[in-house]
């Protein structure tokens, strides 16, 4: 093996230890310096690339990325310049209906509650025979994008994760509850007062918390209260 050869290989893995490049590196001095030399740069390289991560990073990107569209840059841009040309021609309309449904008005709760009705029986046949036996270190952890934690489970824990709700990113979470299983939001939108809601299925309530809502969701006829009012109370801000 040559001078020239030997570099290119030593270079592209100094830990390449063949029989002849062993040869190689014990052939002179200088050989060996050089080779010292670039382990000593990899296990550098190598020390400086093993970053502690976050226990929660995943969460973190899921959270962000729920319910964004896969789209690239232009595509959006492309969508946004449509959305704004329908704006325009529909404008007074429009303008009417967003005021209508702004954050704290008094049709905010039941926006709040049609989207989790909504959400529920899209996301019905995955969630529905799921059961993971979620503990209270994976449920706080889905909640750290909320700033806040629970303080207790209290109860069985079937599934908890991200998901997009109504534009927004919510904290998604089945749970056991008197009388069967019940669904858990918490939204990042504070809802004006407490708001009771059902259809011909389910029926639920929306609660206002510091900065989110809690909304808890079970059958008809299902008595959601108590758990709603659990979840409240053991449901605290993190500093």
């Amino acid at each position: 093996m040559d001078d020239l050869e030997f570099r290119r290989r030593l270079l592209a893995d100094p830990n390449d230890n063949s029989q002849e490049m062993l040869a190689a590196k014990n052939a002179s001095p200088a050989n060996r310096q050089l080779t010292d030399e670039l382990l000593q740069l990899d296990a550098k390289l190598d020390q400086l690339l093993k970053v502690d991560v976050p226990d929660d990073l995943a969460d973190r990107i899921l959270f962000h990325q729920s319910g964004q569209p896969e789209n690239s840059r232009s595509k959006i841009r492309f969508h946004f310049a449509i959305a704004a040309s329908i704006a325009f021609v529909f404008g007074l309309f429009l303008g009417q209906f967003h005021q209508q449904f702004l954050p704290g008005s008094a049709q905010g709760a039941d926006v709040i509650a049609q989207t989790a009705l909504e959400h529920i029986y899209n996301e019905a046949p995955f969630v529905e025979h799921v059961d993971e036996s979620v503990s209270l270190q994976q449920v706080n952890a889905k909640l750290t994008p909320f700033g806040s934690e629970l303080t207790e489970l209290g109860t069985h824990v079937y599934y908890v994760n991200h998901c997009g709700f109504g534009g927004k990113n919510a904290l998604h979470m089945v749970m056991a509850g008197q009388g069967g299983k019940v669904t858990v939001f918490v939204v990042p939108e504070k809802s004006p007062a407490v708001t009771a809601f059902n259809d011909n299925k389910l029926q639920g309530v929306v609660i206002p918390l510091q900065e989110t809502s809690l909304i808890v969701v079970g059958n008809k006829g299902q008595d959601v209260m108590p758990i709603a009012k659990r979840l409240k109370s053991d449901l605290q801000q993190k500093i």
